[in-house]
């Protein structure tokens, strides 16, 4: 093996792999840069989505041209999806994520250097659509790729603690995103914000994937993999086997992690995407104050990801999943009423949400992955979660608008939160508990235990039990 490259399979060999703490911490920190650098471009996206409007929509697509826009780079997700999947479920993790990151920052970078629609006219929009579509190829595979790189490294017992770091990246971005345009709106005016000031934050997206990049190079296929590459049975499968063995024997999760990303896209999307939109454009807040109470909500979540994440270990993923979409149904037209009382309340109102939606979006990393083995483990996570985001989370920025905007339904957010969450809980209730669970081997992880609680298999992960060893 090359000097330069860390050495994951560190344990024993027949038993869970002990993997060193300095090579977890690496991949955890090289998963989490790729989502930072992904939620990056949303957090800026959101943040300028005036200025977008201003410089690439007219004639009377002000508004739903840039909320198009977003929405467009979730059209071929689910391609990416099909495609990065089982190639990295044949091929390699690690490979496919050094492509994705590389790929994505780019086309994020080139968004900043677009002529403007007073430029070179249609053309401009029409460029904007194009790079947001190959964003949305390449997330297809990123996104999955770096939470099943992440579970696969992480200790059975701690998968919740170290997966919630993959959120934390995800907000991480979102919350660099609003910083750097909150405080190129402090710096600068109003014109020259319009004028050239939007172009700057996405600049940044390349050096930012420039790192990720490097810390993917500096590290080996997961422990868990390398077993299943190392199978002669599985090098022997293609890819259109893989696809036949995930939707044959594997359909029964891939529909309930599919419920399961309809609730829990709907609530990020309206929270974390059009809410910068909302706030301005309905209830009337300015544009720099709300990207302020984006910013402060994005801040109190992101410091309190790794605690949920952590709790997961301990309670389970179901209780979480429970108590986020529960809240989230009961809370959320008082908290949107609350919003349109003042910029203060709106400020409270969306940390409350915000707060609500941390038990779901913190345990992503560690409740997804364990659903499928490890031989589908890449194609089942990104087709199910791509699709469901295509269908119900890239577009529900766009679905609001335009539903506010022919109706004057100002509450409509919070009522399409609540039939999302329904759906969730729907899925909820066919879950099975992985909390504790090992993710080796070639079936699916904790259905032998599924009448087991959450408390009794994190019992069992001590030294008792080879099976739940690792440290």
């Amino acid at each position: 093996m090359p000097d330069n490259k860390i050495d994951a399979a560190q344990g024993v060999a027949g038993q869970p792999d002990a993997v060193d703490k300095s090579v977890l911490h690496r991949a955890i920190a090289a998963s989490a840069m790729g989502n930072a650098t992904e939620w990056f471009d949303y957090g800026v996206y959101a943040a300028v989505a005036t200025y977008i409007t201003a410089n690439f929509f007219a004639d009377g697509l002000e508004s739903i041209g840039t909320m198009l826009g977003l929405a467009v780079s979730f059209v071929l997700r689910p391609l990416g999806g099909f495609i990065w999947g089982p190639i990295g479920d044949r091929l390699g993790r690690k490979s496919v994520l050094a492509l994705t990151i590389i790929l994505m920052s780019l086309a994020t970078a080139l968004i900043g250097v677009l002529p403007t629609q007073d430029q070179i006219g249609v053309w401009a929009p029409v460029l904007l659509i194009l790079l947001r579509v190959c964003q949305g190829f390449t997330t297809g595979g990123e996104y999955g790729g770096a939470a099943t790189f992440m579970a696969e490294y992480s200790p059975d017992d701690k998968r919740g603690h170290y997966g919630s770091f993959l959120e934390f990246g995800t907000l991480g971005g979102f919350v660099a995103g609003s910083g750097v345009v909150l405080i190129l709106q402090t710096l600068t005016s109003e014109a020259s914000m319009h004028e050239w000031g939007w172009r700057i934050p996405f600049f940044i997206a390349l050096p930012l994937g420039l790192i990720g990049l490097y810390l993917r190079s500096q590290l080996d296929e997961s422990p868990v993999f390398q077993e299943i590459l190392d199978d002669d049975d599985q090098e022997t499968k293609t890819m259109w086997e893989n696809y036949k063995d995930l939707f044959s024997t594997h359909f029964k999760q891939v529909a309930i992690m599919f419920g399961m990303v309809t609730a829990l896209n709907v609530a990020h999307y309206t929270l974390l995407t059009y809410q910068p939109t909302y706030l301005a454009d309905t209830v009337g807040i300015e544009g720099s104050h709300a990207t302020a109470v984006m910013f402060v909500g994005q801040v109190v979540m992101m410091a309190l990801i790794p605690f949920f994440g952590t709790l997961s270990d301990k309670v389970g993923r179901k209780p979480m999943w429970w108590t986020s979409l529960i809240g989230l149904f009961i809370m959320a037209v008082p908290m949107y009423m609350l919003m349109r009382v003042g910029f203060g309340w709106a400020i409270l109102a969306f940390v409350i949400l915000g707060l609500l939606f941390i038990p779901q979006l913190s345990t992503i990393s560690a409740t997804f992955p364990a659903m499928f083995p490890t031989t589908v483990r890449y194609a089942g996570f990104a087709i199910s979660y791509n699709v469901a985001t295509a269908a119900f989370g890239g577009t529900a920025p766009l679905v609001n608008d335009a539903v506010i905007g022919e109706t004057g339904f100002t509450l409509f957010p919070a009522f399409f939160m609540m039939g999302a969450c329904v759906i969730g809980m729907v899925a909820v209730w066919f879950l099975t508990e992985t909390a504790g669970v090992s993710l080796r081997g070639d079936e699916v992880p904790g259905e032998a235990d599924d009448n087991q609680s959450p408390v009794s298999l994190l019992g069992d992960s001590g030294d008792d039990d080879p099976e739940y060893a690792r440290t």
